[in-house]
């Protein structure tokens, strides 16, 4: 019990240590990518859409002869 707990400290030292030499997004380099994202999500939702609405009346053409 008390190896898994000197373990446990262990990693969590180690992970803090690794958490340091991670290189962060600035705030403004987040907000852009941030804006890219939506922006990407909105016009493949708007795209898939306007698939979906074409092929329901392509097939309720022909379903409905």
């Amino acid at each position: 019990m008390i190896n898994l707990i000197k373990k446990l400290i262990q990693f969590i030292k180690e992970s803090y240590s690794e958490l340091n030499k991670v290189s962060w997004l600035t705030y403004k380099e987040l907000l852009g990518s941030t804006v890219v994202i939506i922006i990407f999500i909105l016009l493949s939702a708007v795209f898939i859409g306007l698939v979906d609405f074409v092929l329901a009346k392509i097939l309720g053409t022909f379903l409905i002869r």
